[in-house]
Protein backbone atom coordinates (compact mmCIF):
# COMPACT_ATOMS: atom_id res chain seq x y z
CA UNK A 1 0.00 0.00 0.00
CA UNK A 2 1.22 3.51 -1.17
CA UNK A 3 1.86 5.63 2.04
CA UNK A 4 0.04 9.35 2.21
CA UNK A 5 1.41 11.86 0.57
CA UNK A 6 3.64 9.19 -2.12
CA UNK A 7 2.68 8.54 -5.27
CA UNK A 8 4.23 5.89 -7.68
CA UNK A 9 4.22 6.69 -11.76
CA UNK A 10 6.19 5.41 -14.88
CA UNK A 11 8.41 7.85 -16.01
CA UNK A 12 11.53 7.52 -18.29
CA UNK A 13 14.68 8.57 -16.06
CA UNK A 14 17.76 10.44 -17.37
CA UNK A 15 20.91 9.73 -14.95
CA UNK A 16 24.05 11.57 -16.23
CA UNK A 17 27.54 12.17 -14.92
CA UNK A 18 31.09 13.78 -15.81
CA UNK A 19 33.61 11.18 -16.28
CA UNK A 20 37.24 12.16 -14.38
CA UNK A 21 35.87 15.00 -12.76
CA UNK A 22 37.90 14.55 -9.89
CA UNK A 23 40.65 14.89 -12.25
CA UNK A 24 39.58 17.63 -13.49
CA UNK A 25 38.76 19.42 -10.54
CA UNK A 26 42.48 18.49 -9.06
CA UNK A 27 43.83 20.19 -12.07
CA UNK A 28 41.84 23.48 -12.20
CA UNK A 29 39.03 23.78 -10.08
CA UNK A 30 37.92 26.77 -11.16
CA UNK A 31 37.80 26.24 -15.07
CA UNK A 32 36.50 23.11 -14.03
CA UNK A 33 33.22 24.71 -11.43
CA UNK A 34 32.70 27.18 -14.61
CA UNK A 35 32.66 24.61 -17.37
CA UNK A 36 30.42 22.58 -15.09
CA UNK A 37 27.89 25.59 -14.64
CA UNK A 38 28.06 26.26 -18.60
CA UNK A 39 27.23 22.35 -19.07
CA UNK A 40 24.05 22.26 -16.51
CA UNK A 41 22.67 25.25 -18.57
CA UNK A 42 22.89 23.59 -21.44
CA UNK A 43 21.66 20.16 -20.51
CA UNK A 44 18.96 22.08 -18.14
CA UNK A 45 17.65 24.01 -21.50
CA UNK A 46 17.24 20.90 -23.51
CA UNK A 47 15.83 19.26 -21.12
CA UNK A 48 12.99 21.76 -20.45
CA UNK A 49 12.76 22.09 -24.26
CA UNK A 50 12.18 19.04 -24.60
CA UNK A 51 9.57 18.47 -21.82
CA UNK A 52 11.34 17.21 -19.13
CA UNK A 53 12.27 18.42 -15.66
CA UNK A 54 15.68 18.16 -13.45
CA UNK A 55 14.96 16.51 -10.73
CA UNK A 56 18.28 17.01 -9.55
CA UNK A 57 22.37 17.89 -9.86
CA UNK A 58 24.23 17.36 -6.91
CA UNK A 59 27.88 17.63 -7.72
CA UNK A 60 28.63 16.21 -10.96
CA UNK A 61 25.30 14.24 -11.26
CA UNK A 62 22.20 15.55 -12.70
CA UNK A 63 19.11 13.39 -12.90
CA UNK A 64 15.81 14.32 -15.16
CA UNK A 65 12.96 12.44 -16.13
CA UNK A 66 10.53 12.67 -19.04
CA UNK A 67 6.82 11.70 -19.94
CA UNK A 68 8.03 10.19 -22.97
CA UNK A 69 11.07 7.70 -23.49
CA UNK A 70 11.22 9.30 -27.43
CA UNK A 71 11.47 12.92 -25.72
CA UNK A 72 14.03 11.99 -23.51
CA UNK A 73 16.65 9.90 -25.96
CA UNK A 74 15.83 12.80 -28.44
CA UNK A 75 17.48 15.43 -25.77
CA UNK A 76 20.04 13.57 -24.46
CA UNK A 77 21.24 12.84 -28.15
CA UNK A 78 21.61 16.97 -28.73
CA UNK A 79 22.76 17.15 -25.54
CA UNK A 80 25.80 15.14 -26.47
CA UNK A 81 26.06 16.89 -29.64
CA UNK A 82 25.88 20.61 -28.22
CA UNK A 83 28.42 19.41 -25.48
CA UNK A 84 31.13 18.06 -28.42
CA UNK A 85 30.76 21.55 -29.83
CA UNK A 86 32.09 23.29 -26.54
CA UNK A 87 34.46 20.92 -26.00
CA UNK A 88 35.83 20.60 -29.83
CA UNK A 89 38.21 23.87 -28.78
CA UNK A 90 39.79 22.22 -25.63
CA UNK A 91 42.81 20.58 -25.16
CA UNK A 92 42.16 16.60 -24.58
CA UNK A 93 42.88 16.50 -21.33
CA UNK A 94 40.46 19.29 -19.90
CA UNK A 95 37.30 18.34 -21.87
CA UNK A 96 34.36 17.48 -19.75
CA UNK A 97 32.55 14.33 -21.31
CA UNK A 98 29.20 12.94 -19.81
CA UNK A 99 28.00 9.59 -19.76
CA UNK A 100 24.06 9.01 -19.67
CA UNK A 101 21.44 6.41 -19.31
CA UNK A 102 18.08 6.17 -19.41
CA UNK A 103 15.57 4.09 -18.07
CA UNK A 104 11.68 3.55 -18.48
CA UNK A 105 10.30 2.50 -14.98
CA UNK A 106 8.30 2.96 -12.02
CA UNK A 107 9.18 5.55 -9.52
CA UNK A 108 8.11 6.82 -5.67
CA UNK A 109 7.57 10.83 -6.56
CA UNK A 110 7.60 12.58 -3.13
CA UNK A 111 7.61 16.36 -3.54
CA UNK A 112 9.64 17.32 -6.71
CA UNK A 113 12.47 13.87 -5.51
CA UNK A 114 11.73 10.70 -7.39
CA UNK A 115 13.42 7.62 -5.73
CA UNK A 116 13.17 4.13 -6.90
CA UNK A 117 14.37 0.42 -8.58
CA UNK A 118 13.79 3.02 -11.65
CA UNK A 119 16.10 5.87 -10.52
CA UNK A 120 19.10 2.61 -9.75
CA UNK A 121 18.47 1.59 -13.11
CA UNK A 122 19.45 4.70 -15.15
CA UNK A 123 22.18 5.23 -13.14
CA UNK A 124 23.66 2.05 -13.54
CA UNK A 125 22.84 1.95 -17.51
CA UNK A 126 24.87 5.13 -16.68
CA UNK A 127 28.04 4.09 -15.68
CA UNK A 128 27.98 1.47 -18.97
CA UNK A 129 27.80 4.62 -20.99
CA UNK A 130 31.19 5.39 -22.44
CA UNK A 131 31.88 9.69 -21.92
CA UNK A 132 30.16 11.24 -24.32
CA UNK A 133 27.89 8.52 -25.28
CA UNK A 134 24.14 7.47 -24.52
CA UNK A 135 23.03 4.02 -23.14
CA UNK A 136 19.29 3.18 -22.86
CA UNK A 137 17.28 -0.37 -20.90
CA UNK A 138 15.47 -2.28 -22.86
CA UNK A 139 12.34 -0.79 -22.13
CA UNK A 140 13.54 2.67 -23.68
CA UNK A 141 14.81 0.44 -26.78
CA UNK A 142 11.01 -0.65 -27.27
CA UNK A 143 9.34 2.48 -27.01
CA UNK A 144 11.69 4.43 -29.40
CA UNK A 145 13.03 1.94 -32.12
CA UNK A 146 11.80 2.82 -35.30
CA UNK A 147 10.75 6.44 -33.87
CA UNK A 148 14.29 8.22 -33.98
CA UNK A 149 16.87 8.74 -36.71
CA UNK A 150 19.72 7.19 -34.52
CA UNK A 151 20.87 3.36 -34.49
CA UNK A 152 21.09 0.79 -31.43
CA UNK A 153 23.69 -1.37 -30.65
CA UNK A 154 22.83 -4.38 -28.00
CA UNK A 155 25.67 -4.52 -25.00
CA UNK A 156 23.95 -7.35 -23.59
CA UNK A 157 22.90 -8.12 -20.33
CA UNK A 158 24.03 -6.40 -16.91
CA UNK A 159 23.60 -7.13 -13.31
CA UNK A 160 22.18 -4.06 -11.06
CA UNK A 161 22.57 -4.21 -7.77
CA UNK A 162 19.40 -5.41 -5.54
CA UNK A 163 17.79 -5.73 -9.12
CA UNK A 164 16.59 -9.65 -9.31
CA UNK A 165 17.13 -9.69 -12.97
CA UNK A 166 19.88 -8.24 -15.31
CA UNK A 167 19.13 -5.65 -17.47
CA UNK A 168 19.22 -5.41 -20.97
CA UNK A 169 21.18 -2.45 -22.25
CA UNK A 170 21.86 -0.59 -25.98
CA UNK A 171 24.11 1.64 -27.17
CA UNK A 172 23.12 5.14 -29.17
CA UNK A 173 24.59 5.74 -31.76
CA UNK A 174 25.35 8.90 -32.17
CA UNK A 175 26.90 10.99 -34.96
CA UNK A 176 31.09 11.13 -33.88
CA UNK A 177 31.68 14.23 -36.32
CA UNK A 178 29.29 16.65 -35.14
CA UNK A 179 32.24 19.00 -34.71
CA UNK A 180 31.44 22.53 -35.48
CA UNK A 181 27.73 24.62 -34.34
CA UNK A 182 26.73 23.98 -38.00
CA UNK A 183 27.27 22.16 -41.45
CA UNK A 184 29.03 24.65 -43.43
CA UNK A 185 29.37 24.16 -47.19
CA UNK A 186 32.87 23.00 -47.46
CA UNK A 187 31.93 19.81 -45.54
CA UNK A 188 27.93 19.72 -45.59
CA UNK A 189 26.65 16.31 -43.61
CA UNK A 190 30.38 15.57 -42.85
CA UNK A 191 29.40 11.78 -42.08
CA UNK A 192 31.44 9.09 -42.77
CA UNK A 193 30.69 5.13 -43.64
CA UNK A 194 30.51 4.26 -40.36
CA UNK A 195 28.75 6.62 -39.13
CA UNK A 196 26.44 5.97 -42.10
CA UNK A 197 25.76 2.61 -41.22
CA UNK A 198 25.46 2.64 -37.71
CA UNK A 199 23.46 5.61 -36.71
CA UNK A 200 20.97 6.67 -39.56
CA UNK A 201 17.71 5.63 -40.38
CA UNK A 202 17.99 4.94 -44.22
CA UNK A 203 19.08 8.22 -45.98
CA UNK A 204 18.68 9.12 -49.65
CA UNK A 205 19.69 11.31 -52.11
CA UNK A 206 17.50 11.13 -55.46
CA UNK A 207 19.39 12.81 -58.13
CA UNK A 208 18.25 14.59 -61.33
CA UNK A 209 16.79 11.95 -63.79
CA UNK A 210 18.96 12.61 -67.32
CA UNK A 211 16.53 13.26 -69.66
CA UNK A 212 18.02 11.62 -72.87
CA UNK A 213 17.01 12.79 -76.68
CA UNK A 214 17.47 16.15 -78.30
CA UNK A 215 14.61 17.45 -77.66
CA UNK A 216 15.33 20.22 -74.64
CA UNK A 217 11.68 20.49 -74.13
CA UNK A 218 11.75 17.21 -72.63
CA UNK A 219 14.01 18.47 -69.99
CA UNK A 220 11.24 18.73 -67.54
CA UNK A 221 10.21 15.16 -67.34
CA UNK A 222 13.69 14.08 -65.86
CA UNK A 223 13.39 17.24 -63.14
CA UNK A 224 10.15 16.13 -63.11
CA UNK A 225 10.53 12.17 -62.27
CA UNK A 226 13.47 13.13 -59.93
CA UNK A 227 10.96 16.11 -57.71
CA UNK A 228 8.30 13.49 -57.71
CA UNK A 229 10.28 10.75 -55.93
CA UNK A 230 11.79 13.12 -53.82
CA UNK A 231 8.54 14.75 -52.34
CA UNK A 232 6.82 11.27 -51.90
CA UNK A 233 9.65 9.66 -49.66
CA UNK A 234 9.69 12.70 -47.61
CA UNK A 235 6.72 12.20 -46.94
CA UNK A 236 8.12 8.81 -44.59
CA UNK A 237 8.98 9.37 -41.05
CA UNK A 238 11.71 6.83 -41.22
CA UNK A 239 13.49 8.27 -43.90
CA UNK A 240 15.90 10.79 -44.51
CA UNK A 241 15.15 12.24 -48.00
CA UNK A 242 18.25 15.17 -49.17
CA UNK A 243 16.42 18.42 -50.26
CA UNK A 244 15.67 19.26 -54.23
CA UNK A 245 17.80 22.02 -54.02
CA UNK A 246 20.85 20.21 -52.62
CA UNK A 247 20.41 16.80 -55.29
CA UNK A 248 19.96 19.41 -58.24
CA UNK A 249 23.34 21.37 -57.87
CA UNK A 250 24.67 17.55 -59.42
CA UNK A 251 22.66 18.08 -62.45
CA UNK A 252 24.69 17.85 -65.64
CA UNK A 253 27.62 16.69 -63.76
CA UNK A 254 28.77 13.35 -63.80
CA UNK A 255 29.89 12.15 -60.48
CA UNK A 256 31.03 9.01 -58.31
CA UNK A 257 28.10 7.71 -56.31
CA UNK A 258 30.62 7.72 -53.02
CA UNK A 259 31.28 11.42 -53.77
CA UNK A 260 27.45 12.02 -53.41
CA UNK A 261 26.97 10.04 -50.28
CA UNK A 262 30.43 11.69 -48.77
CA UNK A 263 28.56 15.36 -49.87
CA UNK A 264 25.08 15.16 -48.98
CA UNK A 265 25.53 12.58 -45.98
CA UNK A 266 23.77 10.20 -47.30
CA UNK A 267 23.99 5.93 -47.40
CA UNK A 268 21.64 5.49 -50.73
CA UNK A 269 21.89 7.34 -53.81
CA UNK A 270 18.89 6.67 -56.70
CA UNK A 271 19.90 8.21 -59.99
CA UNK A 272 18.62 6.93 -63.82
CA UNK A 273 17.45 8.48 -66.98
CA UNK A 274 14.15 9.37 -68.68
CA UNK A 275 13.89 8.94 -72.74
CA UNK A 276 10.35 10.00 -74.50
CA UNK A 277 9.47 8.68 -78.18
CA UNK A 278 6.27 10.00 -78.85
CA UNK A 279 4.23 8.77 -76.75
CA UNK A 280 5.80 6.61 -75.38
CA UNK A 281 8.59 6.94 -72.33
CA UNK A 282 11.59 4.47 -71.26
CA UNK A 283 12.49 5.24 -67.86
CA UNK A 284 15.84 3.79 -66.19
CA UNK A 285 16.71 3.83 -62.38
CA UNK A 286 18.80 2.20 -59.83
CA UNK A 287 19.40 2.72 -56.33
CA UNK A 288 22.99 2.26 -54.97
CA UNK A 289 24.33 1.71 -51.72
CA UNK A 290 26.84 4.96 -51.94
CA UNK A 291 29.48 3.16 -49.00
CA UNK A 292 29.81 0.02 -51.13
CA UNK A 293 28.83 1.14 -54.59
CA UNK A 294 26.65 -2.04 -54.83
CA UNK A 295 23.07 -1.88 -56.60
CA UNK A 296 20.56 -2.91 -53.96
CA UNK A 297 17.94 -2.53 -57.15
CA UNK A 298 17.52 -1.67 -60.53
CA UNK A 299 14.81 -1.83 -63.24
CA UNK A 300 13.71 -0.64 -66.61
CA UNK A 301 10.05 0.81 -67.45
CA UNK A 302 8.48 0.94 -70.85
CA UNK A 303 5.33 2.42 -70.19
CA UNK A 304 2.89 5.35 -72.35
CA UNK A 305 3.53 9.03 -71.33
CA UNK A 306 -0.06 9.23 -70.00
CA UNK A 307 1.35 6.46 -67.20
CA UNK A 308 4.28 8.91 -65.88
CA UNK A 309 2.61 9.69 -62.47
CA UNK A 310 1.84 5.87 -61.64
CA UNK A 311 5.40 5.31 -62.77
CA UNK A 312 6.42 7.60 -60.48
CA UNK A 313 4.56 5.67 -57.45
CA UNK A 314 5.93 2.30 -58.48
CA UNK A 315 9.63 3.56 -58.88
CA UNK A 316 8.82 5.17 -54.96
CA UNK A 317 7.46 1.47 -53.57
CA UNK A 318 10.43 -0.09 -54.88
CA UNK A 319 12.95 1.96 -53.30
CA UNK A 320 11.16 1.61 -50.07
CA UNK A 321 10.97 -1.96 -50.10
CA UNK A 322 15.05 -1.95 -51.53
CA UNK A 323 15.23 -0.55 -47.89
CA UNK A 324 12.99 -2.08 -46.07
CA UNK A 325 11.30 0.45 -44.94
CA UNK A 326 7.71 -0.49 -43.20
CA UNK A 327 5.34 1.59 -44.29
CA UNK A 328 1.92 1.45 -42.39
CA UNK A 329 -0.93 1.78 -44.88
CA UNK A 330 -1.40 5.54 -44.26
CA UNK A 331 2.17 6.07 -45.13
CA UNK A 332 1.25 4.15 -48.78
CA UNK A 333 -1.35 6.10 -49.07
CA UNK A 334 0.66 9.14 -48.42
CA UNK A 335 3.68 8.10 -50.81
CA UNK A 336 1.42 8.09 -53.84
CA UNK A 337 1.35 10.94 -56.46
CA UNK A 338 -1.16 13.63 -55.70
CA UNK A 339 -2.12 16.92 -56.73
CA UNK A 340 -2.46 17.04 -60.57
CA UNK A 341 -2.39 14.43 -63.37
CA UNK A 342 -1.76 16.67 -66.31
CA UNK A 343 1.83 16.07 -68.12
CA UNK A 344 2.15 19.45 -69.21
CA UNK A 345 1.28 21.29 -66.25
CA UNK A 346 3.05 19.39 -64.01
CA UNK A 347 5.85 20.28 -66.51
CA UNK A 348 5.09 24.17 -66.24
CA UNK A 349 5.23 23.81 -62.42
CA UNK A 350 8.49 21.81 -62.32
CA UNK A 351 10.38 24.79 -64.67
CA UNK A 352 8.93 27.62 -62.28
CA UNK A 353 9.60 26.12 -59.12
CA UNK A 354 13.34 26.17 -60.56
CA UNK A 355 13.11 30.03 -61.48
CA UNK A 356 11.04 30.91 -58.02
CA UNK A 357 14.24 30.13 -55.89
CA UNK A 358 16.54 32.58 -57.32
CA UNK A 359 13.91 35.53 -55.72
CA UNK A 360 14.64 38.04 -58.50
CA UNK A 361 12.19 40.15 -59.74
CA UNK A 362 12.26 38.76 -63.13
CA UNK A 363 12.20 35.08 -62.05
CA UNK A 364 9.47 35.38 -59.83
CA UNK A 365 7.67 37.04 -63.03
CA UNK A 366 8.10 34.09 -65.25
CA UNK A 367 7.53 31.65 -62.61
CA UNK A 368 4.26 33.33 -61.80
CA UNK A 369 3.32 33.34 -65.44
CA UNK A 370 4.35 29.79 -66.06
CA UNK A 371 1.99 28.51 -62.94
CA UNK A 372 -0.44 30.29 -64.65
CA UNK A 373 -0.48 28.25 -68.04
CA UNK A 374 -0.52 25.46 -65.71
CA UNK A 375 -4.02 25.91 -63.73
CA UNK A 376 -5.21 26.90 -67.60
CA UNK A 377 -4.65 23.29 -68.04
CA UNK A 378 -5.49 22.19 -63.98
CA UNK A 379 -7.56 25.05 -61.70
CA UNK A 380 -7.00 22.58 -59.14
CA UNK A 381 -3.37 21.98 -59.06
CA UNK A 382 -2.48 22.22 -55.42
CA UNK A 383 1.36 22.86 -55.67
CA UNK A 384 0.62 25.48 -58.56
CA UNK A 385 -1.96 27.34 -56.53
CA UNK A 386 1.10 27.80 -53.66
CA UNK A 387 3.90 28.55 -55.88
CA UNK A 388 1.42 31.32 -57.36
CA UNK A 389 1.03 32.40 -53.82
CA UNK A 390 4.91 32.27 -52.91
CA UNK A 391 5.39 34.29 -55.60
CA UNK A 392 3.05 37.13 -54.33
CA UNK A 393 4.48 36.99 -50.80
CA UNK A 394 8.50 36.79 -51.88
CA UNK A 395 7.10 40.31 -54.76
CA UNK A 396 6.71 41.85 -51.02
CA UNK A 397 9.05 40.56 -48.88
CA UNK A 398 11.89 41.55 -51.75
CA UNK A 399 10.21 44.78 -52.14
CA UNK A 400 8.92 44.53 -55.86
CA UNK A 401 4.94 44.33 -55.18
CA UNK A 402 3.36 48.08 -56.23
CA UNK A 403 0.35 47.11 -53.62
CA UNK A 404 1.90 44.73 -51.02
CA UNK A 405 -1.47 44.78 -49.20
CA UNK A 406 -3.56 43.59 -52.85
CA UNK A 407 -0.34 40.83 -53.14
CA UNK A 408 -0.62 39.89 -49.76
CA UNK A 409 -4.46 39.41 -50.33
CA UNK A 410 -3.90 37.19 -53.54
CA UNK A 411 -1.48 34.96 -51.78
CA UNK A 412 -3.72 34.11 -48.84
CA UNK A 413 -6.88 33.94 -51.55
CA UNK A 414 -4.51 31.06 -53.58
CA UNK A 415 -3.38 29.33 -50.62
CA UNK A 416 -6.84 29.09 -48.71
CA UNK A 417 -7.95 27.39 -52.37
CA UNK A 418 -5.05 24.98 -52.08
CA UNK A 419 -5.81 23.76 -48.39
CA UNK A 420 -9.12 23.77 -49.53
CA UNK A 421 -8.27 21.23 -51.89
CA UNK A 422 -5.83 19.43 -49.30
CA UNK A 423 -5.77 20.46 -46.08
CA UNK A 424 -2.83 18.21 -45.04
CA UNK A 425 -0.24 20.13 -48.45
CA UNK A 426 2.79 20.26 -46.11
CA UNK A 427 3.93 22.90 -49.15
CA UNK A 428 0.85 24.49 -48.56
CA UNK A 429 0.63 24.33 -45.20
CA UNK A 430 4.03 26.10 -45.10
CA UNK A 431 3.08 29.22 -47.29
CA UNK A 432 0.51 29.58 -45.35
CA UNK A 433 2.40 29.63 -42.22
CA UNK A 434 5.18 32.04 -44.07
CA UNK A 435 2.11 34.12 -45.09
CA UNK A 436 0.60 33.96 -41.09
CA UNK A 437 3.81 35.85 -40.11
CA UNK A 438 4.30 38.48 -43.28
CA UNK A 439 0.45 39.58 -41.54
CA UNK A 440 1.97 39.28 -37.87
CA UNK A 441 -0.29 37.09 -36.69
CA UNK A 442 2.45 34.99 -35.06
CA UNK A 443 0.36 32.29 -33.62
CA UNK A 444 -1.06 31.14 -35.81
CA UNK A 445 1.87 31.22 -38.23
CA UNK A 446 3.59 28.68 -35.53
CA UNK A 447 0.53 26.11 -35.94
CA UNK A 448 0.63 26.32 -39.52
CA UNK A 449 4.26 25.71 -39.26
CA UNK A 450 4.66 22.83 -37.21
CA UNK A 451 1.94 21.37 -39.04
CA UNK A 452 4.04 21.19 -41.97
CA UNK A 453 6.63 19.51 -40.18
CA UNK A 454 4.30 16.84 -38.70
CA UNK A 455 2.88 16.04 -41.73
CA UNK A 456 6.62 16.27 -43.93
CA UNK A 457 9.54 15.40 -41.31
CA UNK A 458 11.91 15.65 -44.47
CA UNK A 459 10.53 19.01 -45.90
CA UNK A 460 14.03 21.53 -45.44
CA UNK A 461 12.01 24.59 -46.62
CA UNK A 462 8.92 23.28 -43.76
CA UNK A 463 11.88 23.33 -41.29
CA UNK A 464 13.59 26.58 -42.14
CA UNK A 465 10.30 28.50 -42.31
CA UNK A 466 9.28 27.33 -38.81
CA UNK A 467 12.55 27.89 -37.42
CA UNK A 468 11.74 31.86 -38.83
CA UNK A 469 8.96 31.90 -37.10
CA UNK A 470 10.03 30.47 -33.98
CA UNK A 471 12.66 33.28 -34.06
CA UNK A 472 10.43 36.13 -33.94
CA UNK A 473 8.50 34.56 -31.45
CA UNK A 474 11.24 34.36 -29.10
CA UNK A 475 11.49 30.64 -29.26
CA UNK A 476 15.50 30.85 -29.62
CA UNK A 477 16.81 27.19 -28.96
CA UNK A 478 13.72 25.72 -31.11
CA UNK A 479 15.18 28.00 -33.83
CA UNK A 480 18.29 26.34 -33.87
CA UNK A 481 17.14 23.31 -33.82
CA UNK A 482 14.85 23.51 -36.63
CA UNK A 483 17.06 25.09 -38.87
CA UNK A 484 20.14 22.89 -38.43
CA UNK A 485 17.55 20.19 -39.03
CA UNK A 486 16.84 22.04 -42.19
CA UNK A 487 20.33 21.90 -43.27
CA UNK A 488 20.86 18.24 -42.37
CA UNK A 489 18.12 18.04 -45.09
CA UNK A 490 19.37 20.01 -47.58
CA UNK A 491 23.38 20.13 -47.29
CA UNK A 492 23.78 22.68 -49.92
CA UNK A 493 21.33 25.09 -48.43
CA UNK A 494 20.60 28.76 -49.36
CA UNK A 495 22.85 31.66 -47.42
CA UNK A 496 19.51 32.79 -45.70
CA UNK A 497 19.58 29.90 -43.62
CA UNK A 498 22.01 31.13 -41.58
CA UNK A 499 20.66 35.05 -41.19
CA UNK A 500 17.90 33.18 -38.36
CA UNK A 501 20.62 30.69 -36.76
CA UNK A 502 23.66 33.74 -36.32
CA UNK A 503 20.56 35.71 -34.98
CA UNK A 504 18.95 33.24 -32.86
CA UNK A 505 23.21 32.55 -31.14
CA UNK A 506 23.10 35.97 -30.55
CA UNK A 507 19.78 36.29 -28.66
CA UNK A 508 21.43 33.26 -26.58
CA UNK A 509 24.50 34.89 -25.89
CA UNK A 510 26.57 32.14 -27.59
CA UNK A 511 28.38 34.86 -29.32
CA UNK A 512 31.42 33.13 -30.31
CA UNK A 513 29.54 30.74 -32.40
CA UNK A 514 27.33 33.37 -33.83
CA UNK A 515 30.06 35.32 -34.98
CA UNK A 516 31.66 31.86 -36.47
CA UNK A 517 27.70 31.69 -38.64
CA UNK A 518 28.22 35.27 -39.43
CA UNK A 519 31.54 34.90 -40.90
CA UNK A 520 30.22 31.55 -42.90
CA UNK A 521 27.41 34.29 -44.12
CA UNK A 522 29.39 36.77 -45.72
CA UNK A 523 31.46 34.32 -47.15
CA UNK A 524 28.83 32.72 -48.75
CA UNK A 525 26.71 36.01 -49.87
CA UNK A 526 29.69 39.04 -49.79
CA UNK A 527 27.01 40.89 -51.70
CA UNK A 528 24.46 41.26 -49.36
CA UNK A 529 24.40 43.07 -45.69
CA UNK A 530 23.01 40.82 -43.35
CA UNK A 531 26.37 38.97 -42.65
CA UNK A 532 28.20 42.16 -41.85
CA UNK A 533 25.07 43.34 -39.87
CA UNK A 534 24.63 40.27 -38.06
CA UNK A 535 28.66 40.96 -37.01
CA UNK A 536 28.14 44.46 -35.94
CA UNK A 537 25.68 43.62 -33.63
CA UNK A 538 27.90 40.65 -32.19
CA UNK A 539 31.12 43.12 -31.78
CA UNK A 540 29.01 45.77 -30.52
CA UNK A 541 27.32 42.84 -27.76
CA UNK A 542 30.50 42.35 -26.36
CA UNK A 543 31.44 46.07 -26.49
CA UNK A 544 33.79 46.32 -29.23
CA UNK A 545 32.00 49.22 -31.15
CA UNK A 546 34.83 50.40 -33.09
CA UNK A 547 34.66 46.59 -35.14
CA UNK A 548 30.96 47.18 -35.13
CA UNK A 549 31.23 50.47 -36.71
CA UNK A 550 33.70 49.12 -39.48
CA UNK A 551 30.96 46.05 -40.05
CA UNK A 552 28.39 48.49 -40.17
CA UNK A 553 30.45 50.45 -42.70
CA UNK A 554 30.98 47.94 -44.92
CA UNK A 555 26.91 46.34 -44.88
CA UNK A 556 26.01 50.06 -46.23
CA UNK A 557 28.59 49.63 -48.95
CA UNK A 558 26.80 46.39 -50.53
CA UNK A 559 23.56 48.33 -49.26
CA UNK A 560 23.44 52.14 -49.84
CA UNK A 561 20.00 52.22 -48.70
CA UNK A 562 19.96 50.44 -45.25
CA UNK A 563 18.94 52.79 -42.52
CA UNK A 564 17.70 51.55 -39.20
CA UNK A 565 13.78 51.76 -40.76
CA UNK A 566 14.50 49.82 -43.67
CA UNK A 567 16.43 46.75 -41.63
CA UNK A 568 13.48 47.32 -39.12
CA UNK A 569 10.52 46.68 -42.29
CA UNK A 570 12.20 43.44 -42.73
CA UNK A 571 11.71 41.74 -39.47
CA UNK A 572 8.68 40.52 -37.63
CA UNK A 573 9.29 40.60 -33.47
CA UNK A 574 6.46 39.64 -31.75
CA UNK A 575 8.17 41.25 -28.63
CA UNK A 576 9.17 45.13 -29.55
CA UNK A 577 12.20 45.24 -27.20
CA UNK A 578 13.71 42.68 -29.05
CA UNK A 579 14.14 45.20 -32.11
CA UNK A 580 14.46 47.83 -29.93
CA UNK A 581 17.21 46.30 -28.68
CA UNK A 582 18.85 45.45 -32.00
CA UNK A 583 18.18 48.60 -33.34
CA UNK A 584 19.84 50.11 -30.30
CA UNK A 585 23.04 48.37 -30.94
CA UNK A 586 23.21 48.72 -34.52
CA UNK A 587 22.49 52.98 -34.00
CA UNK A 588 25.60 52.49 -31.63
CA UNK A 589 27.94 50.97 -34.68
CA UNK A 590 26.93 54.04 -36.71
CA UNK A 591 23.69 52.72 -38.33
CA UNK A 592 21.45 56.08 -39.32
Amino acid sequence: MTEPGVTRKLTAIMSADVKGYSRLMADDEAATVRRLTAHRRIISRLVDLHHGRVVDSPGDNLLAEFTSAVNAVQCVVEVQEELRVQNADLPEERRMAWRIGINLGDVIAEGERIYGDGVNVAARIEGIAEPGGVCVSRSVYDQVKGKLAFGFEYLGEHGVKNIAEPVRVYRVGIRETTDAAYPGPDKPGQATTTDLRRTERPSVAVLPFESLGRDPENDYLGDGMSESIITALSRIPDMLVIARNSTFTYKGKHVKVQEVGRDLGVRYVLEGSVQRAGDRVRVTAQLIDAATGHHLWADRYDRYIRDIFALQDEITLEIVLALQVQLTSGEQTRVQHKSTRNLEAWGLCVQAIGLAEGFTREGLATARRLVDQALELDSGYVTALTMKAMCYIEDVRQGFSQSPLKSLGEAERLVQQALAIDDADSVALTAMGYLSLVQWRHDQAVDYGERAVALDPNNAMAHAMLAHTKYYTGQYDQTILLIKKAMRLHPHYPYWHLVHLGLAYLQTEQYDLAREVFRELVARAPDRHWGYAGLALVHARLGQEEEARRQVDKAKKVNPELTLQTYAMTDFYQDPKVLKRILDDLRRAGLK
